[in-house]
């Protein structure tokens, strides 16, 4: 009982560490300025620029307002725009090939944290559009090429609300500091689990099992045995779960910067149980294009896993 008391507290400790002096002030600069670029109508104009380009890869406008949502706020701010696209009448392959690009992209909420114990974050943001696009294209002309393509229409993005734009900037920026902070807030829960669980596996020897039978796959592409409990931690429990067990793990020097940055590409996503599960609760329509945006994004995502190989 003592040794289950003393895990829990260790996890406590190191979660709150990442918590208070990695995650939160990083999310709460991101968020604020996000807040006011939205607000002053630069993500609404710049996805507007851009959708006559992404379109070619079956990426709207609003799917451009999803991406940026995702690579610079975090997984879960796409999904306010995915709802849109359910309730309007977007078409069901730009749905799907949307979120599979969306599924494919590195998530602000852990490639940002990372960076700043590591991970090269323009390369990072480099494959996660080449990626994205890809898983969007792959699923647009291939997966849903014999769906119906319903409503083409192109939804308009628009700015903030007017509420929002007529607040000060000082206002908006204190505004978007306090959805960051409700952010990690939210976070603190699944990391103290997420290190409960990998230290509970520690001390029953299950990750010293699952590291020998995997170790062998993971030398073919130059990834040392220590980078298997991220890896499988970040597809059942999620991005913030990998992060925080990477973070833990490179303090202990397990994993180095490069060990890190050849893992990205295939993890800093939201492809995994919890992101898909989050995702698909967006809307019906959403819903029921799951299965063709999970196939794309997985696409996307082994060719940001391959990018990051062999860059790094």
């Amino acid at each position: 009982m003592q040794q289950i008391i003393d895990l829990i507290l260790e996890s406590g400790r190191s979660g709150l560490d990442m918590a208070l002096y990695i995650l939160l002030p990083i999310m709460v600069i991101m968020l604020s300025l996000m807040k006011l670029l939205d607000a002053k109508g630069v993500l609404s104009w710049v996805s507007n620029k851009l959708a006559p380009v992404t379109r070619i890869f079956g990426v709207p406008g609003l799917g451009i307002f999803a991406m940026l949502k995702l690579l610079f706020v975090s997984f879960a701010a796409p999904i306010a725009t995915l709802s849109l696209m359910d309730r309007n009448g977007t078409s069901k392959r730009y749905i799907a090939s949307t979120m599979a690009m969306v599924l494919a992209m590195s998530q602000a909420n852990a490639s940002f944290p990372l960076a700043a114990v590591g991970l090269n974050l323009g390369v990072t943001l480099v494959t996660s559009l080449v990626g994205g696009l890809a898983a969007a294209a792959f699923t647009y002309y291939l997966l849903t090429r014999n769906m119906d393509a319903g409503n083409q229409s192109e939804t308009e993005v628009h700015s903030a609300s007017e509420e929002l734009k007529n607040k000060t900037v000082m206002q908006i920026l204190t505004e978007g500091g306090n959805e960051g902070l409700k952010i990690v807030v939210g976070m603190v829960p699944m990391l103290i689990l997420a290190l409960f669980l990998v230290n509970v596996l520690k001390a029953t020897g299950a990750i010293a099992l699952l590291s020998s039978a995997l170790a062998p796959a993971l030398a073919l592409i130059g990834l040392p045995e220590a980078t298997v409990l991220p890896l499988v931690t970040k597809f059942i429990a999620g991005g913030t779960a990998f992060m925080g067990v990477t973070i833990d793990l490179m303090n202990q020097g397990l994993i180095s910067v490069q060990d890190l940055n050849r893992m990205a590409g295939f993890a800093t996503n939201p492809m995994d149980v919890l992101g898909v599960a989050i995702f698909a609760a967006a809307g019906a329509r959403v819903s029921s294009i799951m299965r063709y945006a999970v196939y794309g994004g997985i696409f996307g995502m082994l060719l940001r896993g391959v990018l990051h190989l062999v860059i790094f």
